[in-house]
């Protein structure tokens, strides 16, 4: 694929950022994008233990009451991505691209192959095999699942994206039914024997997203990005 125009690459990892503050972050940046005030944006980051739940969630996958949730510090959100319901936590690579769409003529299907394909080359580079696996979202290690993934489009942008278990506490993952499949999963951390850091895997999926979606990524900071949100909502005031 031809390189298109240059993209930003917002890495947050090395640190846990809460759920809310990451959504307020993506729904910022979508608008910026919608107005066409940034380039396309690919935001990577640890999470503080959260459950979300998509548009198409059943209440039965959440296999624990809301407070008790809260008692073992997990949040809780229901968010505007598609699929059930979802763990995210330290020790996992959470990506959220904030492309246009028209890009790719509007293929959400196009898409998110090609998502799980940028994923699947992070794996390999790590001498870990993985695949898609039919009629089951997300990628997979024989019948495992290693990638969660779930996105959004609005005016023809994409928000959320795919959560890659690193070096994740499986045990969190008992608090639900993950995406309501009721099929295992597993880490890089497990297959391999070994800690990873999540900001390598980062840098390495950071090199796969480019190469698979042609977008040069440049790095960019939070306050550049937050920038760009304050600029579009005072052009849009006037």
């Amino acid at each position: 694929m031809m390189t298109r125009a240059p993209g930003w690459l917002l890495d947050l990892t090395g640190g846990q950022t809460p759920y809310a503050d990451a959504w307020t972050l993506q729904r910022g940046a979508l608008g910026a994008r919608q107005a066409g005030g940034i380039p396309d944006v690919l935001i990577l980051l640890e999470h503080a233990p959260v459950v979300t739940l998509g548009r198409s969630a059943r209440r039965a996958n959440l296999l624990v009451a809301p407070d008790a949730l809260a008692a073992r510090g997990i949040d809780l959100f229901e968010v505007e991505r598609g699929g059930d319901v979802t763990y995210h936590g330290p020790g996992q690579l959470v990506g959220y691209p904030i492309l246009d769409l028209r890009a790719l003529n509007e293929d959400v299907v196009r898409f998110m192959r090609m998502l799980e394909e940028s994923i699947i080359r992070t794996l390999d580079a790590f001498g870990l095999t993985a695949a898609r696996a039919r009629g089951f979202p997300g990628v997979w290690v024989g019948d495992s699942k290693i990638a969660a993934t779930g996105v959004a489009v609005k005016r023809r942008v994409t928000m959320h994206g795919f959560a890659l278990n690193v070096t994740t506490d499986l045990d969190a993952f008992t608090v639900i039914n993950p995406c309501g499949l009721g099929r295992p999963v597993t880490s890089m951390a497990r297959l391999l024997g070994h800690p990873l850091e999540v900001a390598e895997v980062g840098r390495v999926y950071a090199r796969q997203f480019t190469e698979v979606f042609g977008i040069a990524l440049e790095p960019t900071s939070r306050p550049t990005v937050e920038q760009s949100f304050a600029q579009e909502a005072a052009l849009g005031s006037h």
